[in-house]
């Protein structure tokens, strides 16, 4: 089997994985997180470099008691400094994994600053947390990079594992982060990594848009970052759209997580624009999990606003607008080759979304492929972007040029 072949087959047991966990219903009740680990804790005083690493501990997998996973990987969480959407100085956790095997490829050892797929806003649902506790449902695509040689550095996010509320799709916070932690994978000593290591960028859904973020912020926030190629599959680059279609869906709990993480990034008090329920509602989606879908499935937001109207005519008032408007994805050139893919018949995120980031990003003379897929459902279209994005890499680190297909968008 090639390693093409292998990594698809891995990525058809990741979907199937995340489909049957996710399928299993949760009461609609709010979680009371057990204190966050001492590791997450930031110090009262933060390093003054963005990417400058706070501390690191070896991390361990429930999965594996004797720790064998240290005998062909080098993996550490990592908390280290970020600057979020409000220039606040923060700290952020993450992991970062390493092949103890050597580097075969062309050049040194690339780096893929991995953004993480939807996870939930509880602290414990942080990927650094989940793929410890085998429950990270992105952990065999994590594994197939792995096993490509590359070193992949993952973020939790802001407010996902530390303390503070997830801003959940907030597209400078989430970019950033994503350009620090590879800063940070690169300055961990016995790596092998170093500022020279040849990077790349890549995420799906909402880790799709940090992704995406990161590329178009990359030139001037971390213009030292030797970025080779990012990869993006079903980007919500446009929230209002998304809304939309989230609303009263199966995914309804997405939309809430992106209203209040949103809110909470720039200050808002929600609870004005909220009945009962709705406030209700916000409290709880702060401590659920993506595995806590069900609990806010197909309720539409119009049961939880003030005025019972839904939640498009809450974000169209000027306030909100300009909240909504500053996270469209697209509106800035990628200095990078950018590989974009999205299904035809994606059920969360609209197809046009991505197909329309794609060509602004090509007007603005980005080199960029875009491919669709006829694969139906968002969950569906991980698959062809997965193997897609694998053979993305291989040509960008082997030093090859991507041929744009602007043309054809």
């Amino acid at each position: 089997m090639t390693r093409t072949r292998a990594l698809a087959a891995s990525i058809a047991t990741l979907v199937a994985s995340a489909i049957v966990v996710v399928a299993a219903p949760t009461a609609n009740a709010v979680v009371i997180e057990p204190p966050r680990p001492a590791f997450y804790e930031a110090p009262a005083t933060l390093p003054a470099a963005n990417g400058a690493v706070i501390r690191t501990e070896p991390m361990t997998f429930l999965l594996d008691p004797l720790n064998a996973t240290s005998l062909v990987t080098n993996a550490k969480r990592v908390l280290y400094k970020t600057t979020n959407r409000a220039g606040r100085a923060i700290a952020v956790s993450g992991v970062v994994m390493v092949p103890k095997t050597a580097w075969i490829g062309v050049g040194s050892r690339p780096v893929i600053g991995f953004a993480a797929g939807t996870q939930g806003m509880g602290d414990r649902c942080a990927p650094s947390r989940q793929y410890s506790e085998g429950l990270e449902y992105e952990g065999i695509a994590i594994q197939g990079l792995l096993n490509r040689g590359y070193a992949v550095a993952v973020t939790d996010y802001e407010g996902l594992g530390t303390a503070g509320i997830h801003t959940y799709m907030d597209r400078v916070s989430q970019g950033r982060a994503v350009l620090d932690v590879i800063r940070a994978a690169q300055q961990i000593a016995g790596t092998g990594l170093s500022v020279n290591s040849p990077v790349g960028i890549q995420g799906y859904s909402q880790g799709g848009g940090a992704a995406a973020s990161a590329a178009e912020l990359a030139a001037t926030y971390a213009p030292e970052l030797r970025v080779k190629g990012v990869a993006v599959g079903a980007v919500p680059a446009d929230l209002a759209a998304v809304a939309t279609k989230l609303d009263g869906s199966l995914y309804s709990a997405f939309a809430f997580f992106a209203l209040r993480g949103i809110s909470a990034s720039y200050g808002t008090d929600l609870t004005p624009y909220l009945n009962a329920k709705g406030v209700e509602t916000m409290t709880t989606v702060e401590q659920d999990c993506v595995f806590d879908l069900f609990g806010h499935a197909f309720v539409k937001s119009s049961t939880l606003s003030y005025n019972g109207k839904p939640m498009s005519d809450l974000i169209a008032l000027p306030q909100f607008a300009t909240m909504i408007a500053e996270q469209r994805i697209g509106t800035i050139k990628p200095a990078m080759p950018v590989f974009v893919s999205h299904s035809t018949f994606d059920d969360v995120i609209p197809y046009s979304a991505g197909k329309g980031m794609a060509k602004s990003w090509c007007s603005k003379g980005a080199n960029v492929r875009f491919s669709p897929t006829l694969i139906p459902t968002h969950v569906g279209g991980y698959v062809p972007f997965g193997v897609e994005a694998a053979l993305f890499f291989e040509a960008r680190f082997a030093g090859l040029s991507q041929w744009s297909n602007c043309w054809a968008i």
